[in-house]
């Protein structure tokens, strides 16, 4: 198949370039992304909407990937819990490669066809639960032989890839197809095929957290009080629902432990 992803580069002589020039040229093909995001959102809301049903029923998301494409999951999948105070196995990233592949590539693990169902039976991925493949080529092995794995026992299953009619749309119910073009060095899909990624990772779980009841307004009432920073963007939630004056906020947050739970007990009468 012809791969867009790896088609050469619009521009050359690279190495030529003034830097201005060359990041002026980056950031002229990165604008280009949202607009390819956007064409695919019809095919992203189906994503979702079986996201939350999985979700909202006990079952659980899981990323696969190798590269970019699993550190992008991982990423993802990390983020949720501190964000919107979920379980941190509800989202669940894997990579080629396993952990050792989030920082140093691990030569030819992309190109397994046994491993990818390996690493998801250690997690006992069942038809509770979703997976969705990532792959920028729509070609990865590992990813692939994992999704095919996973329809054979009845699991659902969707894509996130940037080449057209890739063989990764096969082997999925819920493919979406993010169409970036060349890169701006040939075949580095770290870059905008790693941008469009990203950006519909985003969608996904954002949409999937509000629906799930994680978000109350447009605040993170969920949020895990890791840090001052986020105590103190707590507080202030608090402050900005209820009478309270900061040091009575904050106090009712640490007591219950998220800005919701605080909220709740200021409004029922701090039974």
């Amino acid at each position: 198949m012809h791969k867009i992803t790896e088609s050469p580069s619009q521009y050359d002589h690279l190495e030529s370039k003034a830097i201005s020039e060359i990041l002026h040229d980056i950031n002229g093909e990165d604008k280009t992304v949202a607009f390819a995001v956007e064409k695919a959102i019809p095919a992203i809301e189906k994503v979702v909407e079986k996201v939350v049903e999985k979700l909202k029923n006990g079952g659980r998301l899981f990323y696969i990937g190798a590269g970019t494409s699993g550190r992008l999951g991982i990423l993802d999948a990390s983020e949720c819990p501190p964000t919107y105070g979920v379980p941190k196995d509800m989202v669940i990233g894997i990579i080629a490669g396993g952990d050792a592949a989030i920082r140093s590539s691990v030569e030819s693990a992309e190109d397994s066809t046994t491993q990818c169902w390996k690493d998801l039976q250690k997690f006992n991925i069942d038809t509770s639960d979703i997976l969705i493949g990532i792959a920028a080529s729509g070609t990865t092995p590992y990813v692939i032989q994992g999704l095919e794995t996973a329809r054979t026992h009845g699991i659902a299953t969707g894509c996130i890839t940037c080449n057209p009619d890739a063989p990764i749309t096969k082997a999925c119910d819920y493919p979406i197809e993010v169409i970036v073009g060349p890169e701006y060095v040939t075949g580095s899909t770290r870059m905008k095929s790693g941008t469009a990624q990203k950006m519909v990772l985003n969608m996904i779980t954002t949409a999937t957290m509000i629906q799930l009841g994680r978000v109350k307004g447009n605040k993170m009432v969920n949020m895990q009080l890791t840090n001052e920073k986020l105590i103190d963007r707590g507080t202030k939630m608090i402050m900005e629902a209820t009478d309270l004056a900061y040091d009575a906020a904050k106090k009712s947050l640490l007591e219950k432990g998220s800005v919701r739970e605080a909220v709740d007990w200021i409004y029922n009468g701090r039974k």
